[in-house]
């Protein structure tokens, strides 16, 4: 009994059944659809109604300001605004993959709303043309849209994510003339990858795209196009003929079946039902024609909507909401009448088994090797069920038939009971998602939870995404941020304890987005106790320094240890508060302070002497100005006498007078003013030579270029300001006139007076040279016969040499001497003679 039923609601077209099962009666009151503009979310969404402002309708115990209203699928009003927008007529609307409402007005303005009627900013446009020509209809696709003008123009949106509207190409209508029809192929199907526009145009049809247009003619379509309906996967058209024929044809025009329906009129309402029949909608019928000549027809006394879904069609009226869907294989192997398939048997198999009789038994024998085929079958037609009581029969017989299944996978009835506890959950009148499993695997949880979250069912939303093992994160952020928005009455802190108690339910939670978002609605204080609970560093200081929280976000990120962070306070704090404040904010946290040094001292040399000064520090004020002397003596102008050099030397000296201020920087103090002194020297000899040569330079570089320029009389100066050593000078002096090869004034030098470290350096800086008759002239005046000995050695006097040796009586002399002429037999035998004679002689 319980087959015949199932069976009896179903009407049969060739050789596919169809059902059309109420899913709710609407709860709304007194709206006619005939009156109003509707627009019906796909996948069970929500329903936005508006008046018609086209139409001449009677108002009742109404207000004669439109509104616009949005419902769930069981007619409970969501939310209602009043409609005050300017554009002229509202043309059509429409909803995004998002659930986003689209409303396209006359002028090409295009208006967009939420779920709660709120609208969203910014209003777009389509553009010049369009506000120019007026929108006389629009066809709407997943998240695009196209519109066609007075002038025979189409303008199109390819996604409502991106609103860049272009127009396509000219298809040479004019105004007198505009289309019979026009639907849409989406991107998706098209090879292409663009929208292909279909439009009904005098006898034929014209295929428009952005760069072409093409002419199907009458002959090859049969007929004056007046109704066109594209198939979900975009591969078939359903076209109404001017003669009342409905033709189906695929997308190359080639003509898979007609039927000839009793009205030439074109309906209303055009959609397909899955891929395999088309639903057509006059005044009061509603036909449903499928691959043949046969149709079923439904009576209705009200106006209806289309509402197409993936695996059916929802017919909305004034009073309820039905799904027309053709009935699934295994419902129909189980519930046909006379079905003797394995499922059908299983299926009355738990009916005998309930009433506690033997044929229960009988019915398993004759299908124990169909029964998983049974079991599966049976666990796929609850799935289809909208029934809750009969989904339950259905897994009950699934579950007996398991028990006998040795080699069944027994996690599929669990995974269809999970399913259907999430669909019976959103079926809810008070919820109003009618999905299908189709649709909802189609859809997807995650989609679906955003979708609850949207209209704030949070609860279930939550309660969803635990039961399917999802992440709750995006569930309780969502909440919260809604709770702090619509809890203006109640105090902070008891605000934040509401919040705490559910934020604390997800672990990793980000406490500084909550944050964020009571900061941007108001409530600073609540803002800055939530991200206190912030446990990542790196959302938790952007947020304090946003609220204006500098010193916690300059401790949390100091206690972070992340220099990155502590930069990014301190460039805040910096740019907001005066030069002492700052500096009394950092000198509290070393690591701040320490980071802000060394930055400074890269690129702040003026803000870091501030620091110092407050701070008392003022050998780091010298320590900056010397360096800050170097740099300017690194400019290209800072040469050749330039001016620049004036102010270098101020600079030496305030480091001279700010170290000379601490007794622990004597050293550098002194350092400072000797620089000062020397660069003045230098400054003045370059001016009076006009050679850019000295500045920069030592001091006994600075002697040897006076010498070299032949002005004694300046590197007396030098020598005597900076009190130069005897010993110094005399090197220094007898190495520059060494390099200038003035041998007389050399000469002339050594006799002034007796050198302070004899004449060595008068032979070396010969020898260094290649002046070996220079060099003769000094060395027999060197007193150290040893000395003598390597000066002759150097200039290859191996005999001179080897006396001199034999003088200082020194074998290991002798040894190396020999060494050093190892390739002069004659003298190498010098030095072995006069070494055995000292050997000879004990010495």
């Amino acid at each position: 009994m319980a087959n015949v039923s199932v069976a009896a609601e179903w009407q049969l077209l060739i050789n596919r059944y169809y059902r059309k099962p109420e899913l709710y009666p609407m709860r709304w009151k007194h709206i006619d659809l005939s009156r109003n503009k509707v627009a019906c979310a796909p996948f069970g969404g929500p329903i936005a109604i508006i008046r018609d402002d086209s139409k001449i309708v009677q108002l009742y115990a109404e207000s004669a300001l439109r509104k616009l209203r949005i419902y769930n699928s069981a007619g409970i009003l969501l939310s209602e605004t009043v409609w005050k927008h300017p554009g002229g007529r509202l043309i059509g609307m429409s909803w995004t993959e998002d659930q986003t409402l689209i409303c396209i007005v006359q002028d090409g303005t295009i208006y967009r709303y939420n779920v709660h009627c709120e609208v969203l900013e910014p209003n777009f446009s389509m553009g010049k043309e369009c506000f120019e020509q007026n929108v006389v209809d629009c066809v709407f696709w997943g998240n695009g849209v196209v519109c066609l003008t007075e002038a025979g123009k189409l303008f199109c949106i390819p996604d409502f994510k991106q609103i860049k509207p272009c127009k396509l190409a000219e298809v040479g209508i004019g105004a007198e003339e505009l289309p019979h029809c026009m639907a849409v192929i989406e991107p998706q199907y098209t090879v292409s990858g663009n929208v292909e526009v279909l439009l009904g145009v005098g006898s034929g049809i014209v295929i428009v795209d952005e760069d072409e247009v093409k002419f199907i003619d009458e002959e090859k379509i049969g007929g004056v196009v007046l109704k066109i309906a594209v198939s979900h996967n975009g591969r078939f058209l359903a076209c109404f003929m001017h003669d009342g024929r409905l033709v189906v044809m695929n997308t190359e025009f080639r003509d898979f079946f007609q039927y000839q329906c009793e009205s030439a009129l074109p309906p209303e309402q055009m959609a397909w039902c899955g891929l395999d029949s088309v639903l057509l909608y006059w005044d009061d019928v509603l036909l449903m024609v499928g691959p043949s000549e046969d149709s079923v027809s439904y009576i209705y006394d009200e106006p209806v909507i289309f509402i197409p879904e993936c695996d059916g069609v929802r017919i909305l009226s004034n009073t309820s909401m039905e799904f027309v869907q053709r009935v699934p294989d295994s419902t129909v192997s189980i519930f046909k009448i006379g079905s003797t398939s394995p499922a059908s048997l299983l299926f009355d198999a738990l009916d005998h088994f309930d009433r506690r009789s033997a044929k229960a038994d009988e019915n398993l024998r004759l299908i124990r090797a169909s029964l998983p085929e049974a079991v599966e079958a049976c666990i796929d037609a609850a799935g289809h069920e909208f029934d809750v009581s009969r989904q339950r029969m259905l897994l009950r017989a699934a579950s007996y038939g398991q028990a006998f299944c040795s080699n069944f996978q027994r996690d599929h009835i669990q995974e269809m009971c999970k399913t259907l506890r999430v669909l019976n959950a959103v079926r809810d009148p008070e919820i109003g998602i009618p999905l299908s499993i189709e649709q909802y695997k189609l859809l997807s949880a995650p989609i679906l939870i955003g979708r609850l979250i949207n209209a704030h069912q949070h609860l279930l939303a939550l309660r969803i995404s635990e039961y399917v093992g999802m992440n709750q994160e995006v569930v309780i952020m969502h909440w919260s941020c809604t709770k702090i928005t619509a809890s203006l009455a109640i105090p902070d802190a008891a605000l934040l304890e509401i919040l705490l108690d559910k934020l604390k339910l997800c672990k990793g939670i980000s406490y500084a987005a909550v944050a964020a978002h009571a900061d941007r609605s108001g409530r600073r204080k609540l803002a800055a106790m939530l991200v206190d609970h912030e446990p990542r560093s790196s959302k938790q200081v952007p947020l304090l320094l946003s609220i204006a929280e500098e010193d916690t976000a300059l401790m949390k990120a100091t206690e972070s240890g992340d220099a990155d962070l502590v930069y990014l306070v301190l460039f805040h704090i910096w740019q907001k508060r005066p030069a002492l404040e700052f500096f009394g904010t950092i000198q509290a946290r070393p690591l701040a302070r320490d980071l802000f040094i060394a930055y400074a001292r890269c690129y702040k040399h003026e803000f870091l002497k501030d620091f110092f000064l407050s701070t008392g520090q003022l050998q780091e004020v010298a320590f900056l100005l010397w360096k800050d002397s170097w740099e300017l003596g690194k400019n290209p102008m800072g040469s050749k006498g330039s001016p620049l050099h004036g102010p270098r030397i101020k600079l030496i000296e305030k480091a001279h007078n700010l170290f000379s201020e601490t007794k622990e920087h004597t050293f550098e103090s002194k350092a400072a003013e000797e620089h000062a002194k020397l660069l003045r020297i230098q400054h003045e000899l370059e001016v009076s030579t006009k050679q850019p040569i000295f500045v920069d330079s030592s001091i006994s570089d600075t002697i040897r270029t006076c010498i070299a320029l032949g002005n004694h009389r300046a590197a007396m100066r030098v020598k005597t300001e900076f009190k130069v050593s005897e010993k110094r000078w005399y090197w220094l002096k007898v190495f520059a006139l060494v390099n200038i090869r003035d041998w007389e004034a050399l000469e002339k030098f050594s006799k002034e007076k007796r050198p302070p470290m004899g004449f060595r350096p008068f032979v070396e800086a010969c020898i260094d040279v290649d002046e070996k008759a220079e060099a003769l002239k000094y060395i027999p005046k060197l007193v150290d016969p040893r000395e003598r000995a390597e000066a002759y050695a150097r200039i290859g006097m191996a005999k001179e040499a080897a006396d001199a040796a034999s003088q200082a009586k020194d074998g290991e002399l002798l040894g190396r001497l020999k060494l050093s002429f190892a390739q002069n037999t004659a003298a190498s035998s010098i030095f072995d003679t006069l070494r055995d004679r000292l050997s000879f002689q004990g010495v």
